[in-house]
């Protein structure tokens, strides 16, 4: 929604907005971009002047401020159809979809079609570092939209992706995920359905062709060449890892070597997400073995295994978790990087799905690769954090509240270690806090 509120400021409206709770990096780019920001969904909160209102997927009915729209008869509509309305008509639309990897996919792809001279418009859940935005218009024909398969509104209970109608979609991969919408994976697999009924038949769609699930969803039906992407030598796209960390490999079409990335990410999934990007490339007509050196300077998106610093010989990163799957590949991304080093965790169970504890069997095992764990197990997490802890591999424990993690870290964490922090929300603001508790020592 804070990129949607910096396209419509783009294209000249006065923007104003209402959040429950806004943190960096959103809140900065809407700061400066000049969008006033109030907090709390009160009726008072809608200027009496506004022509339309965009209305997020977060609100439900009994909300002050929805139920005003309502009864005031004013104009409504969502994020995604406002998008698909205001900014899409007559662009190309690149689609990033899937349970994992959107932001950091749809990041790789923008930036390589700027490398390549497209000046593309994008719209990302986070905020890019090359651009340090999270949208923009671009002059260029191409717009990349990070499709999430989350519900449109209250009142569109859609995908948000089924409003994009891409040429070319970008399906990463597919878990059950959104457990406070979706009942099962087959749902989840419906809606994406819905999306690859969208895609023209001149258009594309790059498969990760490993998921049985994504394979399963174009068994329902499919209109439109699909090309797929992995480490197998025999699928369209392919990578051959030259570091077992991820920072470097090879990239390869129908067998034949296009260039080499070596680049500042880490992990087999990064690996997978930066090898769809360049096939997402391909199929706009861009010279792939062009673009691939400028990969070597890409700084990916803040909050996705971002290195905040470092203080007393201890590394301190910040992550936008929210899926085991996630949590795993991103813990091996980093073991293979740092080896026998320590690495500490700090997690907060904060998506909805954790929340509801959805993921809760498979959240122990997603942090064998820790060697201590530290969770922040609110008073008001609806399930009992104790069970997890116990299965965890190494050192964990729980605590109720930043400061109580935040003073854990500091006894446990030693020079050398690897700290970091895990969670969707803004953690109030523990990862800074740690780090500048540590300079201050």
């Amino acid at each position: 929604m804070g990129g949607v509120a910096a396209l419509a400021r783009e294209l000249g409206h006065a923007v104003e907005g209402s959040d429950q709770t806004v943190y960096p990096p959103m809140s900065t780019q809407l700061e400066r971009l000049g969008i006033a920001l109030k907090q709390g969904y009160r009726a008072e909160h809608l200027s009496p002047d506004c022509d339309t209102v965009v209305i997020g997927n977060a609100l439900s009915r009994g909300n002050p401020a929805v139920e005003a729209v309502l009864d005031g008869g004013r104009a409504y509509t969502s994020g995604a159809e406002w998008l698909r309305e205001a900014v899409l008509p007559g662009r190309d639309v690149l689609a990033v979809a899937g349970t994992h990897g959107k932001t950091t996919t749809t990041t790789i792809l923008a930036f390589l079609l700027q490398a390549a001279g497209r000046d593309p418009g994008f719209l990302i859940g986070g905020v890019a570092e090359d651009f340090g935005v999270s949208a923009r218009l671009g002059a260029g024909r191409e717009f990349v939209v990070e499709a999430d398969e989350y519900d449109t509104a209250f009142f569109d209970k859609r995908s948000k992706f089924v409003h994009y109608r891409p040429l070319v979609a970008v399906l990463n991969n597919l878990e059950y995920d959104h457990a406070d919408i979706f009942p099962d994976v087959a749902a989840i697999q419906r809606q994406f359905h819905h999306l690859v009924r969208t895609v023209p038949s001149r258009g594309r769609l790059l498969v990760n062709g490993h998921d049985a699930r994504l394979r399963e969803v174009l068994e329902m039906g499919c209109w439109t060449p699909v090309e797929r992407f992995g480490f197998d030598d025999g699928f369209e796209w392919s990578a051959r890892k030259l570091r077992d960390d991820g920072s470097a490999f090879a990239v390869q079409r129908g067998g034949q070597v296009l260039g080499t990335v070596e680049w500042p990410l880490l992990g087999d999934h990064n690996v997978l997400n930066g090898l769809a990007a360049l096939a997402a490339c391909a199929a706009v007509g861009v010279d792939v073995a062009a673009v691939i050196p400028a990969l070597a300077r890409f700084r990916s998106v803040k909050r996705r295994m971002e290195l905040l610093g470092q203080a007393q010989g201890i590394t301190v990163y910040d992550d936008f978790a929210h899926h085991p799957t996630a949590i795993a590949t991103t813990l091996a991304g980093l073991r293979a990087k740092v080896g026998g080093a320590r690495i500490v965790v700090a997690m907060e169970p904060r998506s909805n799905s954790m929340r509801l504890g959805a993921h809760a069997e498979a959240l122990a095992p997603s942090l064998d690769g820790a060697d201590a764990v530290v969770f922040l197990a609110r008073p008001e997490l609806p399930w009992e954090a104790a069970a997890v802890v116990s299965a965890v591999r190494g050192d964990a424990r729980a605590v109720p509240d930043a400061d109580a993690l935040l003073a854990t870290l500091r006894e446990i964490a030693l020079a050398g270690d690897h700290v970091v922090f895990m969670s969707n929300g803004g953690f109030d603001g523990a990862p800074s806090r740690f780090l500048a508790s540590l300079k201050a020592a």
